[in-house]
């Protein structure tokens, strides 16, 4: 199924005119129910583990508990192993963006959860750009990229949707993506 309405070139134009944002805004503020779509999949490949996963984790309104266990196991701290749990909302996040962008192709994984030790760990050693209390620990926060869309499309498309913060990496090719407040910074 290909629920693209339009090309590539004019759906990027669509997204930096900032129309995304008023048709997205108003869809994630109806009750889920109205804006979600009658099943919700998602697809990735983590980079880290080089494992993939391709499935539906919710049904309407309601969300699919293996599903969402499955999701937690995969997203896992790659460092540590710890699963932690990963907010639904963010799955809708993901699956929404999809949605815009007209693509079915799996997001690639750089970080999900992250454990408090990992994450102070990197924070001593990466020499800033590791929040002391990152999103990633609640399991609210990703950083991803998207086969065949450019990063500056996927942070757009992000940024339409309203829905949480989005910070943008293009130096380490990732848009990171989270549940938060809606803000927005570049690394």
């Amino acid at each position: 199924m290909n629920d693209r309405p339009f090309s590539p070139a004019s759906r990027r134009r669509f997204l930096r005119q900032g129309l995304g944002a008023a048709v997205a805004a108003p869809l994630l503020a109806l009750p889920r129910h109205v804006w979600a779509a009658p099943q919700r999949a998602l697809a990735f490949d983590h980079l880290h583990t080089h494992e993939r996963i391709d499935l539906v984790y919710a049904t309407g309104a309601d969300y699919l508990p293996e599903a969402l266990g499955r999701l937690d196991h995969f997203l896992r701290d790659h460092y540590s192993g710890d699963v932690g749990h990963i907010d639904p909302g963010l799955h809708d996040v993901l699956h929404a963006l999809r949605r815009v962008l007209g693509t079915e192709r799996p997001y690639q994984v750089v970080s999900g959860y992250r454990s408090p030790l990992t994450n102070a760990h990197l924070k001593a050693t990466r020499g800033g750009g590791v929040a002391t209390r990152s999103l990633h620990m609640d399991g609210r926060a990703i950083d991803v990229r998207l086969p065949g869309v450019p990063l500056a499309d996927l942070r757009d498309a992000a940024l339409s949707l309203q829905a949480g913060g989005v910070g943008f990496y293009p130096r380490e090719q990732f848009v990171h993506i989270d549940t938060g407040r809606v803000r927005r910074w570049g690394g």
